[in-house]
């Protein structure tokens, strides 16, 4: 037997203990910042979003949001997993009552063995066993206990410990998802105003403008082809109204589902070509995506989780040692149960060793292993993925307001651009194609505006979830 117990044990180095880490460094700093180890990811919603309308957003959605309060359930499912695994490092002590009852054959073990239990003392009279069967009661505690020797539970409950952990940082991934989500619908919403202010805006210069060429075609001054043209033109832009419309019902439906409403209003009164652009934004430095991305912390203790199954899975080659005791009252009648000379106690351990099954943990611990080494590099995935996303919302906010800067003398010159050639029409020295041109530019030209003043705020917003805020 221990010849058998020393071939497996050799046979277990093998396998050695495998520790899957990353050693991939992230660079010091940010290509577009300092080393400032201030960061806006400390900031907790309140402090960032200066809104109040907003921060009553997110507040509503943080009590209300249904993705959040099933993730708080999956966060209590692995505190219960973990306190699960705690408890197999120790004993199982129940308390045990049985009553059985079984008939002794006169040629076996048992019914020699019991032949006095069974009121006879001619242990060679095989005809005076009784043929009805004796009771078996029982009244104790029963024990197991696996002793851990190779440290496969404490493994198993350190998987349990870093998988409960993970999905707190699940929880705030969640939450730092729902507040972008909440910012980035609402800056869609009053860019969405805007569009519409603007398009009414435009709505009513272009009625003007087919007024006039309605009264120039009765004096003989305009055909009515330039008639058309303007009713085409102004139908376009009626159009676009209805369409903005059906969007900012879509906004507000998607803000209502983030909180968990069904019909309740969504309260803002800024423009977005108003609202002040966002301040300077300290990123700190990228080694801190470590510790406030909860998507990073995440694959990480995940990581954590599984090495710790690697080492749980290479302890199974070793042999078990599991301890049973007992202690209570035995007797084969109740009224004999509860007498001191019933009372019994017994105490047994024992090793056990895979054989046969090898082949099975072999393939449990090579799954680990593959599972581990995935992990790793889904982890660093994530962590190239989130400085990338730092990178493009610095870059998209400074690009984003050199090109705000541009539109706006875009706009200002089409609107002189409309003047003119209103001017010029009504005195006979443009023609009314022009007209329509200069309008049609100077709405194309607002609606771009107020988009590109909308994308400064969303890759502000997205700045914010890519540094890991937004959880606290």
């Amino acid at each position: 037997m221990l010849v058998l117990l020393f071939v497996m044990a050799a046979g277990c180095k093998n396998y050695k203990a495998i520790t899957v880490k990353s050693d991939k460094a992230l660079p010091a700093t940010f290509e577009v910042s300092n080393a400032d180890t201030n960061t806006i990811a400390a900031l907790p919603s309140k402090s960032f979003f200066l809104d109040p309308l907003l921060t009553q957003l997110i507040d509503t959605a943080f009590n209300s949001n249904l993705d959040l309060q099933a993730t708080m359930q999956r966060v209590e499912m692995a505190a219960a997993n973990f306190k699960y695994s705690k408890s197999l490092l120790l004993p199982w002590v129940n308390f045990n009552v049985s009553a059985g009852a079984e008939k002794y054959g006169a040629y076996t073990m048992n019914g020699v063995g019991n032949y006095d239990t069974n009121f006879s003392n001619n242990i060679n009279d095989k005809q005076s066993i009784p043929t009805s069967p004796t009771p078996d009661l029982f009244v104790g505690l029963r024990s197991s206990w696996e002793v851990d020797l190779w440290g496969k539970l404490k493994s198993q409950k350190k998987a349990a410990l870093a998988r409960y952990l993970a999905t707190q940082s699940g929880y705030r991934l969640i939450s730092t998802e729902l507040t972008a989500q909440i910012a980035a619908n609402y800056y869609e919403l009053l860019a969405l105003d805007s569009e519409l202010g603007i398009i009414k805006k435009n709505i009513k210069l272009q009625e003007e403008a087919l007024e006039i060429v309605q009264i120039q075609k009765l004096g003989g001054r305009a055909t009515e082809l330039a008639v058309q043209q303007f009713v085409a033109q102004l139908a376009y832009t009626k159009g676009l109204q209805y369409e903005v419309s059906q969007q900012i019902t879509e906004v507000e439906n998607a803000l209502r589902l983030l909180t968990g409403s069904f019909t309740r209003p969504i309260a803002r009164d800024t423009s977005i070509i108003t609202l002040t652009e966002p301040r300077q934004l300290n990123t700190g430095i990228p080694t801190q995506l470590l510790l406030n991305r909860p998507d990073i912390r995440q694959a990480e203790l995940e990581l954590v989780a599984l090495n710790a199954d690697i080492r749980s899975a290479r302890a199974a080659f070793f042999p078990a040692l599991t301890i049973d005791a007992y202690g209570g009252y035995n007797a084969f009648k109740g009224a004999l149960l509860f007498n001191p000379a019933s009372a019994v106690y017994g105490i047994i351990g024992g090793l056990t060793a895979p054989v046969l099954n090898r082949r099975r943990i072999k393939s449990d611990y090579e799954y680990k292993v593959a599972e581990a080494k995935a992990a790793l590099y889904d982890y660093q995935k994530t962590i190239i993925g989130g400085y990338q996303e730092v990178m493009n919302s610095l870059r998209g906010m400074d690009n984003f307001r050199k090109y705000y800067q541009l539109k706006q003398e875009e706009v200002t010159a089409l609107n002189n651009a409309v003047s003119v050639s209103r001017d010029l029409y009504l005195v006979g020295r443009a023609t009314y194609l022009e007209v329509i041109t200069a309008q049609r530019n100077v709405l194309d030209a607002e609606l771009q505006l107020a988009v590109t003043k909308k994308n400064i705020f969303l890759n502000e917003v997205n700045l914010y979830r890519a540094l890991g805020g937004g959880w606290r």
